[in-house]
């Protein structure tokens, strides 16, 4: 693989927040291709653990003594502009690339790029299509927001012109990027700490839609009044998915005794085959359909779409059972928006159980606040609530916010809701409610998932 932006120039490379997932990503592509990288994080992990043993030099802790002899450094949206290191590499004059621009400048070298956005389902569409390209022997590079059994990891290194990605609105970062393949899954209000409102999000998305060149393919969710909206006013091929509207359609649905979704799939009205999937919940149908329409535009024949979507088992953290324990199951979902909550919990009402025990750890003061009626009406389907404390994430206590607040206005509406502030707090209380035949369900962006894992340990 080249890279012709990086020339023989830049030998060594060093990420500030190598330890996030797509950073690390990209720090493990330039691994597989003999470049020299470095990097920092605030706290060690297994994906640093995996960098080191790959030949990275890793440093715990930002600290302007870790930039010595990179040519160039990339940093985070989240880092600020204060870090000691981006502070040194503009001392000493070392080219700065956010991680964006850079994931864009490693796009230009592939004809087929496929980015995956939207406000929900981009790890688990990109995986779905991570299968069928595998499946298809296309020999894609592939950079997921999520552990994908498939390929061992978040990233895989090939050698084609087939690249697979997903693509974030967050801080407009997508609009970096070089789709030939643009798919967008929905629209909604999220990220309102960089967004004004919804139009500014919507605008957002157009702007990543103009993007996709003549030849090439816009892939829309008609379910979603907010990208239909924008589909109309773009300049190349458009394919339309939907259970209720749209050119690729699923119809005749059903759903196995553990949840997941059987449906024919339609181009108007013509029938072309089935789907059984391992993934649970209507909305997984909806993630299969756009990974269909990309796997046409790619023109991958039928029984790959069919043979790699019925291998998809699922990504890390995203309805992810862990574990089962005197006959309670465990499951993970990341789940961190009110839209994704309904949906996740929606599937859990499909999957065998007796009451739902739901972990919830709100992510940010921001999407908290902004959110916050919606919080309170996403959790009906659970019988009992806890919530941890607010992951605070690159965010500062305002002190205007809290998960007792929530849980108090959530009790209102008829949810048996508690606020409880330590995870060793919560599996105490869980401990003795939990009975054979029950689920206890995590969900959030953080480490609520530790929850699980005590539980199961204990």
């Amino acid at each position: 693989m080249s890279f012709n932006f990086l020339k023989d120039k830049h030998k060594k490379i060093h990420f500030i927040g190598i330890g996030g997932i797509s950073m690390s990503g990209l720090a493990e592509i330039l691994l597989e291709n003999n470049y020299t990288v470095s990097g920092s994080d605030r706290n060690s992990s297994p994906i640093i653990d995996k960098l080191r043993d790959k030949g990275a030099e890793i440093y715990i802790g930002h600290n302007e003594n870790n930039i010595t002899d990179a040519d160039l450094v990339v940093y985070t949206a989240a880092i600020p502009s204060n870090n000691p290191e981006i502070q040194k590499a503009k001392s000493l004059n070392i080219q700065l690339m956010d991680r964006a621009e850079f994931l864009g400048q490693i796009m230009k070298g592939h004809k087929y790029n496929v980015a995956i956005s939207g406000t929900h389902g981009k790890t688990t569409a990109t995986s779905m299509l991570s299968h069928i390209t595998l499946a298809a022997n296309l020999d894609p590079t592939i950079l997921v927001g999520g552990q994908l059994d498939v390929i061992n990891g978040n990233v895989r290194t090939g050698n084609s012109d087939y690249f697979i990605s997903e693509a974030c609105e967050y801080k407009a970062s997508f609009l970096k990027f070089y789709p030939y393949i643009g798919v967008i899954l929905n629209i909604e209000e999220d990220h309102l700490d960089f967004y004004r409102d919804l139009q500014h999000i919507e605008n957002t998305f157009l702007k990543f839609a103009k993007l996709i060149p003549t030849e090439g393919f816009l892939i829309s969710n008609f379910d979603d009044d907010n990208v239909r909206n924008i589909t109309s006013k773009v300049n190349c091929n458009i394919l339309s998915f939907g259970i209720n509207n749209g050119q690729i359609r699923a119809k005749n649905i059903s759903f196995n005794d553990k949840g997941c979704g059987i449906f024919d799939v339609y181009d108007n009205e013509n029938k072309l085959f089935t789907v059984n999937l391992k993934v649970p919940g209507k909305h997984n149908i909806l993630n299969a359909l756009s990974t269909i329409c990309a796997a046409f535009s790619l023109n991958i024949d039928n029984k790959f779409i069919i043979e790699g979507l019925e291998n998809f088992g699922g990504t890390h953290r995203r309805f992810e059972i862990k574990g089962i324990k005197n006959g309670i199951t465990v499951i993970d979902d990341y789940a961190h928006h009110p839209t994704e909550i309904k949906a996740a919990l929606a599937a859990a009402k499909n999957y065998p159980h007796n009451k739902i025990y739901c972990v919830f750890q709100p992510h940010t003061y921001t999407r908290t606040s902004t959110l916050f009626d919606d919080f309170v009406t996403s959790f009906f389907d659970s019988d009992q609530l806890i919530l941890a404390d607010i992951y605070a994430a690159r965010e500062k206590d305002p002190g205007t916010i809290n998960s007792k607040m929530l849980s108090d206005k959530i009790k209102e509406k008829g949810v048996n809701s508690v606020n409880i502030h330590s995870f060793e707090e919560i599996v105490k209380h869980l401990k003795p409610q939990l009975q054979s035949g029950d689920l206890l369900m995590t969900l959030g962006a953080g480490d609520v998932y530790k929850v699980g894992e005590m539980f199961l340990q204990k």
